[in-house]
């Protein structure tokens, strides 16, 4: 199984946001969803953007059009998809310091072992998961794979070959592709414009969407 993984929003306030959203797909054949995804920002976007060596979600020089035009391409891919998310309001203060700062490190691997866990039990011997690269303020990289790798082994079949690797995003479309379905959903959330109609041109491709610490009653200070 490979799994493509990617954020959006903050665990600080940011704006207006209120939510930080991990998204994830996993597919048949990675190569083919890659080769494809290149060739459509090639054939379909404006030379000033097809050449950037990554096209985001939140870009604002794309148009309307063109954004929902890469959202109905991205849902017919064979992609599937899961979201994990979370309200800034929400985060416990087990992810706070004693002077409340937030624990990014911690809460980041936290969350990305529940969206993961979505994904479990599996029968899959190979469970590589591919992460866009980011700081992992208070946890190095070893520590994360190690988390994440005791978190997994009990729901996958024994002596499975896991993979966990943090990868530029600028070198991966299907990390980019991530990056897209998340941004769908979290424009959704924050009930900006055309939220509605990202959301709506891939709800075919989610098998699940999970709201985290809910109904915890022990919130941020």
């Amino acid at each position: 199984m490979f799994i493509f993984l990617d954020e959006t929003g903050q665990f600080v306030k940011k704006d207006h946001e209120k939510y930080f959203v991990l998204g994830s797909f996993t597919v048949g054949d990675p190569r083919r969803t890659e080769k494809r995804f290149r060739s459509f920002i090639k054939n379909s976007y404006p030379k000033h953007l097809r050449h950037l060596s990554e096209i985001k979600f939140s870009n604002n020089s794309i148009s309307d059009e063109l954004r929902l035009r890469t959202l109905r391409f991205l849902s017919n891919l064979d992609v599937r998809a899961k979201f994990a998310y979370l309200k800034r309001e929400n985060i416990p203060v087990s992810f706070r310091t004693n002077n409340h700062q937030i624990k990014a490190g911690e809460l980041y691997t936290h969350a990305v072992g529940d969206l993961l866990e979505m994904y479990l039990p599996a029968n899959e011997q190979e469970f590589r998961v591919f992460c866009d690269k980011r700081q992992l303020k208070g946890l190095t990289t070893a520590d994360f794979k190690r988390i994440l790798i005791a978190r997994l082994l009990p729901k996958l079949p024994p002596n499975p070959n896991i993979q966990i690797e943090m990868v530029d995003s600028t070198s991966s479309a299907n990390i980019q592709i991530t990056d897209w379905l998340t941004g769908a959903i979290g424009r959704r959330l924050e009930k900006k414009r055309l939220g509605e109609e990202c959301s709506e041109l891939i709800k075919n491709n989610i098998t699940g969407i999970q709201e985290l610490f809910v109904g915890r009653e022990e919130r941020a200070l």
